[in-house]
């Protein structure tokens, strides 16, 4: 060999670079009730990542719009309650005894409040929930519809250092139901979605999902003889369900729709703000302005 061959032999023999023993990991990692490792950083809170479109639309466009649309200059006061002459007042032994009013759910009576710049009608929340009957008989079914819905929603327990995400949860019976649901045994599963996440899967379900449903006319709304004063038409929620098929065309979901054992129906609520008296009419008017279209019998 050569004295030029050995001195570049020698050179690459300098630059090659040795590393030590990687360093002996003193704390290791603690263990929560599920098994997930803990990690050693605290108070993680993830950011969002992008400008949310339909939030960024509520707050320039619609949420002026709904003012406009529901004003409500002074709150209506409501009827006094008639009185049940349980004691007749003319009766000198019974003229000061209290006799109640006429008894009855004041629900639908209750007036809306005035309208501020605070109170106008927004969503607070979606709730999406599932029942399956199939884990009446073996708990383990539920566990397609939990990954459907983790992957639909993106919420886990405690996500992103929120502790108030409580991720899916498993909805379990609360009394005998004809004999085959008992209190306790899992039933289904629900998620609710607060935030961005919220807006992600309202934009997600506007224009991916209900244009690909056949026939799909929109929300059915109840027939407009129908009376607003019940307890449903004062709780300012929209609810509607959706079809089993219709959980493919979740872009979440279609991905890898195989890997799921079967598609699940589910229905969706939208839980507004909203209270008093056209508080049904009002959430409507709110979601419409999301792209969600409606339809009357």
């Amino acid at each position: 060999m050569s004295a030029a061959a050995v001195q570049r032999v020698a050179h690459s023999a300098q630059g090659v670079r040795t590393f030590r023993k990687p360093p002996k990991i003193r704390k290791f990692l603690k263990y929560d009730e599920s098994g997930l490792p803990i990690p050693h950083v605290r108070n993680l809170i993830v950011r969002d990542t992008h400008p949310c479109r339909l939030m960024d639309h509520y707050h320039t466009t619609l949420q002026d719009n709904l003012m406009y649309m529901t004003y409500n200059h002074e709150s209506g006061t409501p009827s006094p309650r008639k009185i049940r002459l349980t004691y007749d007042p003319n009766d000198p032994y019974t003229k000061n005894r209290y006799n109640p009013p006429v008894g009855g759910s004041q629900a639908g009576k209750k007036p809306a409040p005035p309208t501020t710049s605070e109170n106008v009608v927004r969503l607070e929340k979606i709730v999406i929930h599932s029942m399956l009957k199939e884990a009446i008989t073996n708990r383990s079914n539920l566990l397609g519809l939990i990954a459907a819905f983790r992957a639909l929603s993106g919420e886990t327990d405690s996500g992103g250092g929120r502790p108030s995400s409580e991720g899916v949860q498993v909805v379990k019976g609360k009394k005998n139901v004809g004999g085959w649901m008992r209190p306790g045994i899992p039933v289904g599963a629900k998620v609710e979605l607060k935030g961005p996440k919220m807006y992600d899967f309202l934009s997600t379900l506007g224009e991916f999902v209900l244009p690909r449903i056949r026939e799909f006319p929109g929300i059915v709304m109840p027939p407009a003889s129908s009376t607003m004063k019940s307890p449903s038409g004062v709780a300012g929620v929209v609810s509607f369900g959706l079809p089993p098929e219709a959980m493919g065309y979740f872009p979440q979901i279609e991905v890898n729709l195989d890997s799921y054992p079967k598609s699940y129906g589910m229905h969706i609520h939208f839980v507004t703000n909203a209270v008093g008296l056209g508080a049904q009419n009002r959430a409507r008017a709110l979601v419409s302005g999301f792209q969600i279209p409606f339809a009357r019998k």
